[in-house]
């Protein structure tokens, strides 16, 4: 295991290097294949998970088009794992074969390949989901990450996660927590680094309900990034169990440049890409309002978005705090569902 995700690292590293100084990268996914899978293949030699160190490069390009980031500089993370891009039922390299087992394609140093029998866990709503992927068969991209290793009486011992990427809509179908919303309210959400404002409104703009939803543990320095998703997670849906029990079915959330982009995970985050605090502070609020529209569908709740411009540090925010008697932040999020009621 842990000699597979080095060896898929250093291809990926390789199909960086070649990438970064051409003048012209392929413009499709076949072509990023047929360019660099022979690079790949000399470090990984299996075809899977050479095309997906590929792919994987063609992501960040991607993203770093999109971000405006100069590709050339940027560096590869602290991560180590090993993934198949290939989407298809069952993966050849990387199985889900029952709920508490999966086998992987294994290489050594020596370019010895192996399959072994990994025992995983998993909590109970997400049981159903595995449960329907093997029980409908849906094709899914799987991958490896590990996050520790030790030796214990002579051998060694790897701890890590097993990721399935599936469609979206096969997620809805199988997770949603409530099937009808007949709510006639709107919602505004205001995201910041350590909560999260949710402001209730009717359809004539008057204020019904506000409430502030906080996770200031998950910024304190030092928390481990595990868990601070995990608060961060429950916070977002007890906010969207907050909304839909008092009858709201479209919340209002801010549109970011960024939201959609953050296959930049795995890439550094150094200097290079952060100009200033508040561009990382950016990062951190879109990875939020990412999750709320994710997560919003599961409580048949519908997602707007308007331009964050003029949200805060207004006159017209000004006036809100002093009428409503409201904090700068919830009153953010009462502009945010007003400026969604005004949206055609």
């Amino acid at each position: 295991m842990l000699s597979t995700a080095w060896l898929f690292k250093l291809a990926t590293h390789r199909v960086l290097s070649y990438a970064k100084p051409m003048p012209a990268l392929p413009a499709s996914k076949i072509a990023w294949k047929n360019t660099f899978r022979r690079i790949a293949y000399e470090v990984i030699s299996n075809r899977r998970y050479a095309d997906s160190a590929t792919v994987l490069v063609m992501g960040i390009y991607e993203s770093c088009r999109q971000l405006g980031v100069d590709f050339r500089e940027v560096e590869l993370g602290d991560w180590l794992m090993f993934q198949q891009s290939e989407k298809e039922y069952p993966p050849r390299n990387i199985t889900l074969k029952y709920i508490d087992e999966a086998w992987v394609t294994v290489l050594g140093y020596d370019g010895r390949r192996e399959r072994i029998k990994l025992k995983i866990s998993v909590s109970g709503a997400f049981r159903r989901l595995l449960e329907a992927i093997l029980g409908e068969k849906q094709p899914y991209n799987p991958r490896i990450v590990l996050k520790s290793w030790n030796t214990r009486g002579g051998k060694l011992y790897v701890k890590g996660e097993l990721h399935l990427a599936i469609p979206l809509d096969f997620y809805y179908r199988h997770m949603k927590r409530f099937e009808g919303n007949y709510g006639k309210l709107y919602g505004g959400v205001d995201v910041n680094a350590d909560r999260v404002n949710l402001a209730i409104v009717d359809e004539r703009g008057r204020l019904r309900d506000s409430y502030t939803f906080w996770f200031r543990e998950a910024t304190a320095r030092g928390y481990p990034k595990r868990r601070a998703r995990s608060v961060i997670g429950m916070r977002v849906h007890e906010m969207l169990r907050y909304a839909y029990h008092h009858g709201v079915k479209t919340l209002f959330i801010e549109n970011s440049d960024v939201l959609g982009k953050l296959k930049l995970l795995w890439i550094r985050n150094g200097r290079r890409l952060h100009k200033n605090y508040n561009w990382k502070v950016s990062i951190f609020r879109s990875s939020i309002i990412e999750m709320i529209a994710l997560k919003s569908p599961l409580y048949s709740i519908r997602v707007g978005y308007v331009n964050p411009g003029g949200t805060t540090h207004s006159k017209e925010h000004d006036e809100i705090m002093r009428k409503y008697r409201l904090d700068r932040h919830t009153a953010s999020a009462y502009l945010i569902a007003l400026k969604g009621l005004k949206q055609p």
